[in-house]
């Protein structure tokens, strides 16, 4: 005899893109079949808040958080720190970004994501809510500005999606933040990135889907979904060798120590 799914939080999706028009009620509970019971949505461009915000007021399982994106840095007004904090006074924003560095796609716009990047630090130490970091390609100047920023004041963070170096998951795993499980981490190519998170600690962890893209195996090359959070959890918890229950409970006390305003929310309601 089983007992109840553990339950688990899908930490970074992106709900309002067209990949879920109109199907949202269907993929919900399809999440909460899987013990997906809340999951965080991000604003990717700070004119699309509205919308998001939209979705999480429609939904209790959903949160939310906004900011501007490195690759469109270049084609969006520079977002500042007072528009970023005005926006996290809504309960259900609980996040800042996500932001971060892409070398990859966008190296002509250096400059100005670096500019971006530190306004939505800022932004994080004012707020008190978590930065959530995307970073390609960019790995020296990413340690760099998160070690320059945390030394002028201390701000919380999540390396989501991690799929980079060592060396900057260790110098994120320093400075006291977390790193986030996606699809990627369950490809069967992965072990380097799967060693990297078993050297991190346990309490650090946290599990996602970047849905609707990168959808772990079985679903691999399909869209991505939050309920697939599971099949990355599960991967996780072979990682740590722990059963799956063990894994999911400990991402979940990670989750809302991290998101505490989400945790209160969940609490409240």
């Amino acid at each position: 005899m089983t007992g109840p799914t553990p339950e688990i939080t899908d930490s970074h999706c992106h709900l309002d893109f067209p990949d879920f028009e109109g199907q949202l009620d269907e993929v919900i509970a399809r999440a909460a079949q899987a013990g997906v019971t809340r999951m965080v949505t991000i604003c990717t461009r700070l004119r699309l808040e509205p919308q998001v915000r939209a979705l999480a007021e429609a939904h209790d399982q959903v949160f939310y958080a906004a900011g501007t994106h490195p690759m469109s840095v270049a084609d969006e007004p520079m977002a500042t720190v007072d528009e970023l904090i005005a926006l996290a006074q809504h309960p259900k924003f609980v996040g800042i970004g996500e932001t971060g560095l892409d070398y990859h796609y966008t190296a002509d716009t250096v400059a100005a994501q670096q500019e971006s990047l530190r306004i939505h630090i800022a932004a994080a130490r004012d707020t008190g809510l978590p930065l959530i970091i995307h970073a390609r390609a960019a790995d020296e100047d990413m340690a760099r500005i998160l070690r320059e920023e945390h030394a002028n004041g201390a701000y919380a963070c999540v390396m989501h999606c991690f799929s980079s170096s060592a060396e900057l998951g260790r110098a994120a795993l320093d400075l006291g933040f977390y790193l986030s499980m996606s699809g990627i981490a369950a490809f069967p190519k992965s072990q380097e990135l799967r060693d990297i998170f078993a050297s991190a600690p346990l309490d650090r962890i946290l599990v996602e889907t970047d849905s609707p893209y990168l959808a772990p195996p079985p679903h691999r090359g399909k869209r991505n979904e939050p309920a697939y959070t599971a099949h990355t959890a599960k991967v996780g918890a072979e990682v740590f060798g722990l059963d799956y229950a063990e894994f999911a409970a400990a991402t979940q006390r990670n989750f809302d120590r991290l998101f505490a305003k989400a945790a209160l929310q969940a609490e409240a309601a």
